[in-house]
């Protein structure tokens, strides 16, 4: 049975606070980024994370090495401290959303494509439409 772990770490980037949800489950990180916008205080991250989780759209997995933590109270607390002053986020992260944004790029591509694609048939049909039009009477 694997473990299941989850991260937000929140970041003012030039001009909106962002939160990087990071999710680890089965050694499997992956992330979904939020812009929030103005500074959230902690209720309202709280209640987007209630409100919200289930609707977020985290990238595809990338396998992650999970270090085991140690259970000392005092590390755990430095962590923690170390966690809040240290600002950004990983390369782990970092990759698992270029994946996402890339993935999201070429979908969007492919639908422009078909689209692109539809108008010009229309385009065709209606044109060979009109030239029929025209030997019609003769």
């Amino acid at each position: 049975m694997g473990k299941t772990s989850g991260k937000l770490t929140v970041y003012f980037e030039e001009p909106f606070w962002v939160g990087v949800f990071e999710r680890v489950d089965n050694n499997k990180l992956s992330v979904c980024k939020v812009t929030f916008g103005a500074e959230p205080k902690d209720y309202e991250i709280w209640e987007f994370i209630l409100k919200h989780y289930y609707d977020l759209k985290f990238s595809p997995a990338v396998e992650t090495a999970i270090k085991q933590s140690a259970d000392n109270p005092k590390r755990r607390s430095r962590n923690a401290r170390k966690q809040v002053e240290n600002t950004g986020i990983g390369t782990k992260s970092q990759q698992a959303l270029k994946l996402q944004q890339e993935e999201s790029k070429a979908e969007r591509r492919q639908i422009s494509k078909e689209q692109r694609d539809a108008e010009k048939q229309k385009q065709f049909e209606l044109k060979k439409q009109k030239r029929r039009e025209k030997h019609k009477g003769h």
